[in-house]
């Protein structure tokens, strides 16, 4: 698999890709009522926010520039799947 092809499906799969580490990021905002998400989370602001960054990633891999940002696209990734722990644990706190 190439480079390109792997940070974007890293990408994906932290955020709304079928995952090995459990629900994924959007998976884990499932079911957020919007109280819930107004207190801390605007689930429309997350949605645009990320396509619009996911756009930005596939343009940047196709160029010189994109070997030097590999490290950060994977770090972005990561911190979905972070955030989706947390979110996982603070609605079952909630409950």
């Amino acid at each position: 698999m190439r480079t390109r092809e792997l940070v974007l499906r890293l990408f994906d799969e932290a955020y709304e890709k079928k995952t090995w580490h459990g629900p994924n990021l959007r998976q884990a905002i499932r079911g957020v009522s919007a109280k819930e998400a107004a207190w801390r989370t605007d689930r429309e602001l997350l949605e645009r926010e990320h396509r619009a960054l996911r756009v930005v990633i596939e343009k940047v891999l196709d160029t010189p520039r994109g070997a030097k940002l590999l490290r950060h696209i994977y770090e972005v990734a990561l911190h979905d799947v972070y955030h989706a722990g947390q979110i996982r644990l603070l609605r079952r706190l909630m409950a």
